[in-house]
């Protein structure tokens, strides 16, 4: 009798020590003992602490659960700057079934992306950026269908973007920057798409006018080996409020609808782009760089509304609109640089006083600038063209 109680009483205490976890699912249990395993604190950091399967886990730091199931992963301490966690992602996170969230902070994560991540039919926002990872993005990445965001942001990501992650329907962000990722960008098809960031990697090839949809709102591939035209691709992407490709390849011409469209900042600089430039009403984009191409013709009186305005090194010619004259000035225009192109002529007066809080480069054109300003180093010191040059 007295064997029977004490049974009892054991199986009584072990429940009363387990019941604080006893509702959450065992896969996700076991799945969370070997994610822990894998991870550790860096110095600094004690974010793990608090992961003691004594106690309820859906009570771990960063750890979220809805009825018995783990819905959230966010692993590290979101504070900035806090140190945050080094280790591998184990494989076991495919276990976590009802995952709809995970993201890890910037720390020493390293290893490849586990495939196991393919198997979380519900996740709808993955951001492990600024860590260690390397390998290649899975392909089957593309199974997960309700997938929205895609942050994998300074790694070291190698191979190319799978073009399954391309078909994924509501994808809404994806920020693949600060990689060693090559090839071609695969078509996106997502008409939620707004923000596509590759920016800083080895991607090389063209743009299909309809290899990106219209509801993007802001665009970053600079910093990468692409070619090829872009005018009707650029054409259709009326929602952009962000755009840079610079420092890149991209050939012909700039579209002049683009400089209708809601952009804050437009960067394409160090490119091949060629031709005239020619907006079709005044340009309300307060920073345009068009700098470092092959951009020829007369400089359009519609850029005399830009606040920070960088045409140089380009093979613009002819006069400087009057009307730059009046809105530097007034101080409307906070730089202007025309350096290295091939004007003949800008109507200032030599006396005139260009206030200090705007910046005019006028050397290395066909004529004497009329007015001596401070320009950038690398401008040079040559004030004006040899004449050979300025011939014809």
């Amino acid at each position: 009798m007295h064997v029977v109680s004490y049974a009892l009483f054991l199986v009584a205490l072990f429940q009363c020590r387990f019941l604080a976890f006893a509702i959450l699912d065992p896969i996700d249990f076991l799945a969370l003992q070997s994610i822990r395993k894998s991870l550790h604190d860096l110095p600094g950091s004690n974010y793990l602490a608090s992961w003691d399967f004594t106690s309820d886990p859906c009570n771990f730091a960063g750890v979220y659960c809805a009825s018995d199931k783990v819905v959230a992963l966010n692993l590290g301490d979101p504070r900035a700057g806090s140190p945050g966690l080094t280790g591998r992602i184990d494989s076991a996170i495919g276990k976590l079934s009802a995952l709809a969230e995970l993201s890890i902070v910037p720390g020493r994560i390293y290893g490849s992306l586990p495939e196991s991540i393919s198997q979380l039919k519900g996740l709808r926002f993955l951001a492990i950026s600024r860590n260690f990872i390397s390998g290649n993005i899975p392909v089957t990445l593309g199974r997960l269908r309700r997938l929205k965001t895609v942050d994998l942001s300074y790694n070291q990501l190698t191979g190319g973007i799978p073009r399954s992650i391309g078909t994924l329907p509501e994808l809404t962000n994806v920020i693949l920057c600060h990689n060693h990722l090559s090839g071609s960008v695969p078509p996106f098809l997502s008409h939620g798409l707004t923000r596509l960031d590759l920016k800083h990697n080895a991607l090389s090839g063209s743009l299909a006018p309809y290899s990106l949809p219209p509801s993007l709102q802001s665009l970053s591939l600079s910093w990468n080996r692409l070619t090829g035209p872009v005018d009707k691709l650029l054409s259709r992407l009326n929602h952009l409020n962000y755009l840079d490709l610079s420092l890149n390849q991209f050939t012909g011409p700039i579209p002049g609808r683009l400089f209708s469209f809601p952009i804050t900042n437009l960067q394409l600089e160090r490119n091949s782009f060629s031709g005239p430039v020619q907006p079709t009403e005044p340009v309300t984009i307060p920073t345009i760089d068009l700098s470092h191409n092959r951009l020829s013709g007369h400089i359009s009186p519609m850029f005399s509304t830009v606040q920070n305005l960088y045409l140089n090194n380009n093979y613009f010619t002819g006069q400087v609109p009057a009307s730059f004259v009046d809105r530097l000035l007034s101080a409307s225009i906070r730089i202007l640089y025309l350096q290295h192109n091939y004007l003949t002529g800008i109507e200032i007066s030599p006396t005139a006083e260009i206030p200090l809080r705007s910046s005019l480069c006028l050397q290395y054109n066909c004529m004497v600038p009329p007015v001596q300003t401070a320009c950038p180093l690398k401008a040079g010191k040559m004030k004006t063209r040899p004449a050979f040059q300025c011939k014809g």
